[in-house]
């Protein structure tokens, strides 16, 4: 299969309103792409002011748009409720007809995302705390019986309806370990802060010592000034064009969605 081309869109200062990343989202369709992700941030540093929350986005997306994947990319899984997460993602996932992905990752406090409101600062627990919310998360979505107390989490004797059927994809630096290990558990892998397309190849050596399920998707995302053709056929399954986060122009963004991928 053809790598396939998707945007990682920040909805944040000219686009931080719903309506228009749902205008986007169907401008996108329409050029040839085949998704549409929203970051998931509080907070991005002194340079962005406005920021639209990525849930109801996603809904304007779903809304908009009948083909194009959709989904937060990425959600910091320990700053949330597991359970009203996968309420969340099961409404998105039947709004959407099925084109619902949810991306996960430990999130980062680089500008006090987590320590400015309270949630936890270290790195090492939002990684245990992601890996106990997502055997709660992934039981309740597939409408298992979930009865779970945990180090930060608990669930007793509840079982979710629908279920649904929820591609999950775990985000991770490249290089580190550990969120290898866990995507390869699950459905895809984000990788950031790849220097190459060459860099492909340890990523893909590296996941098949994990045996990850037939049909897993690796992901990378690029500048829209970058040449993409060094990327394709490398072992990502999704390459996608970045619009943000700063100094974000609707006209821009117009430009780069409407030339297609």
């Amino acid at each position: 299969m053809s790598t396939r081309r998707g945007l990682f869109v920040a909805p944040f200062d000219a686009l931080a309103d719903p309506a228009v990343v749902g205008d986007l989202a169907a401008a996108a369709e329409e050029a040839g792409w085949d998704g549409f992700f929203v970051w998931d941030h509080l907070q991005y540093g002194e340079r962005v002011s406005d920021i639209a929350d990525p849930w109801i986005c996603c809904a304007a997306i779903a809304l908009r748009t009948e083909r194009l994947l959709l989904g937060p990319m990425v959600t910091p899984l320990p700053r949330r409720r597991p359970q009203v997460l996968a309420r969340q993602a099961a409404s998105l996932a039947v709004l959407s007809g099925g084109r619902f992905v949810l991306g996960l990752g430990i999130g980062d406090d680089w500008v006090g995302e987590f320590s400015g409101f309270g949630d936890e600062p270290d790195p090492k627990v939002r990684g245990r705390m992601l890996d106990e919310g997502l055997e709660v998360l992934t039981t309740l979505l597939a409408g298992g019986a979930v009865d779970h107390v945990g180090e930060h989490y608990a669930a007793r004797d509840v079982r979710f309806r629908p279920a649904v059927d929820v591609p999950i994809w775990l985000a991770g630096r490249f290089g580190n370990g550990a969120p290898m290990r866990r995507a390869a558990r699950h459905d895809g892998f984000f990788v950031i802060g790849l220097d190459g397309p060459d860099d492909l190849d340890t990523v893909s050596a590296g996941l098949a010592a994990h045996d990850p399920a037939p049909g897993f998707d690796v992901v990378v995302d690029l500048q829209p000034d970058q040449d993409v053709a060094p990327w394709l056929d490398r072992g990502a399954s999704w390459v996608l064009t970045r619009i943000g986060p700063y100094d974000l122009d609707l006209a821009e963004a117009r430009r780069i969605i409407d030339a297609g991928p």
